[in-house]
């Protein structure tokens, strides 16, 4: 069985010197096709971000922060994310993605 979350707490844990760890991490999607150059590069900014944030000692969830003017990747308060907001299929973005999948 693979436990992503458990050998990243580990691993990571042990690389940085963190006393304390806690990796959560969302159930509601898996990946169900392979990953293009436009999500590799957004995992790896947000990754090197992350990185970045847990050094200056800033906690929240890596992302593009869509409340900020040109939605940079940052640590988002975790207090401003919840669940509970219905999906907007509508959203241009989505749209393009079911174009470039094939699917719209």
């Amino acid at each position: 069985k693979i436990n992503p979350g458990l050998y990243f707490s580990k691993n990571l844990a042990t690389a940085v010197g963190a006393e304390k760890t806690l990796v959560q991490k969302s159930g509601y999607f898996a990946r169900s096709a392979a990953s293009n150059a436009f999500d590799r590069k957004l995992i790896r900014d947000c990754a090197e971000k992350g990185v970045e944030s847990a050094i200056a000692g800033v906690s929240g969830c890596m992302g593009q922060d869509e409340a900020k003017e040109g939605t940079p990747i940052r640590a988002i308060e975790f207090e401003r994310i919840k669940g509970g907001k219905p999906f907007n299929p509508e959203q241009a973005w989505f749209q393009e993605m079911l174009k470039e999948i094939g699917q719209a």
